[in-house]
């Protein structure tokens, strides 16, 4: 499933949320908790991996960057019919009669 991209071995404490960000680089922010904001995210480890599309990359549990391809699954929405317009019925014309 998940392929190791580098090793990295960071060490994680408790409260904080540790990503990759976008240079590739190891950061961490402290987490929101109840009605305390969350802190702003602080660099780790310089790595500067290349991301590749439709990957998802992450820190494992040894503190390694890791990767695995994206599911892009669920149920699939329908497509949204355009408006339609009223069918107009054809009615052939009536004769009217002469009153006398």
């Amino acid at each position: 499933m998940a392929q190791k991209v580098a090793k990295v071995g960071v060490k994680k404490v408790k409260g904080y949320l540790y990503f990759v960000d976008k240079k590739g680089d190891v950061s961490c922010a402290k987490m929101a908790r109840g009605s305390k904001k969350g802190g702003k995210p602080t660099k780790v480890a310089k790595v500067g991996i290349k991301k590749k599309a439709g990957f998802l990359y992450f820190i494992d549990k040894k503190g390694d960057i890791s990767c695995a391809k994206m599911v892009r699954g669920g149920k699939k929405k329908k497509k949204k019919a355009g408006k339609k317009k009223a069918a107009r019925r054809k009615t052939s014309k009536r004769k009217t009669k002469k009153r006398k």
